[in-house]
């Protein structure tokens, strides 16, 4: 009699065990399904804010090509807009003063028209914050220091808009622009101005900041 009292004890054990561990899995289950859903509307609103973030950026890129043809010329081919205005500096020269009165008061003129259409721009959309690139170029002249000479012309344009600007804190006026200083040197398939074989071009982009905008 006692051994059957102690194989029924037993098997209830195993019985409230087993009902026990199923319970466990059944929970466990559960809460892995639960997290799975929550993961899956992450996903789903992380795509949503991304396709529209792109949307916006898009909207925004197309903008900037509207830029005032006045003084801009947009490529397409290499998206980006070069600055009509003629600039002939000196052989190995990065100075403004190089450039005759009238170039200079253009050069103003420009920097006055970025800075009109970046108004509206945020006007539209303050969620948004910009790059400016000021791309300076040099001749085909053989001279050996093209690269850091195209350089420095875009610095002296940036200096000569913002003579009181130091250059740890590049920024178009009190904008949200950053503005971003390169040189391209004398490169061939860089997009070429006409009737100006020196080739002493700015080239001028406007791009929303990745990551910075708003739903």
């Amino acid at each position: 009699m006692a051994k059957k009292k102690r194989e029924s004890f037993f098997w209830t054990s195993y019985s409230d065990m087993m009902t026990s561990l199923f319970f466990i899995m059944l929970t466990l289950f559960v809460l892995a399904i639960a997290l799975l859903h929550r993961e899956v509307v992450q996903i789903g609103k992380d795509k949503e804010a991304t396709e529209a973030e792109l949307q916006k950026i898009n909207e925004i890129r197309t903008a900037v090509q509207s830029i005032d043809s006045t003084y801009f010329l947009y490529d397409p081919g290499y998206k980006k807009h070069i600055l009509k205005t003629e600039v002939k500096f000196q052989k190995g020269s990065a100075n403004i003063n190089d450039l005759d009165q009238a170039t200079q008061a253009e050069l103003l003129a420009v920097r006055d028209t970025i800075k009109s259409f970046l108004d509206d721009l945020i006007a539209k959309d303050k969620s948004a914050s910009y790059l400016l690139i000021i791309e300076g170029q040099a001749s085909k002249d053989n001279y050996a220091l093209n690269n850091q000479l195209s350089y420095d012309r875009a610095l002296s344009l940036f200096k000569f808009w913002f003579p009181n600007q130091r250059e740890t804190t590049l920024q178009f006026y009190n904008l949200p622009c950053e503005v971003v200083i390169a040189g391209a040197g004398y490169m061939e398939g860089k997009p070429r101005a006409p009737r100006n074989e020196d080739n002493q071009r700015f080239l001028i982009q406007i791009i929303p900041k990745p990551g910075i905008i708003d739903e």
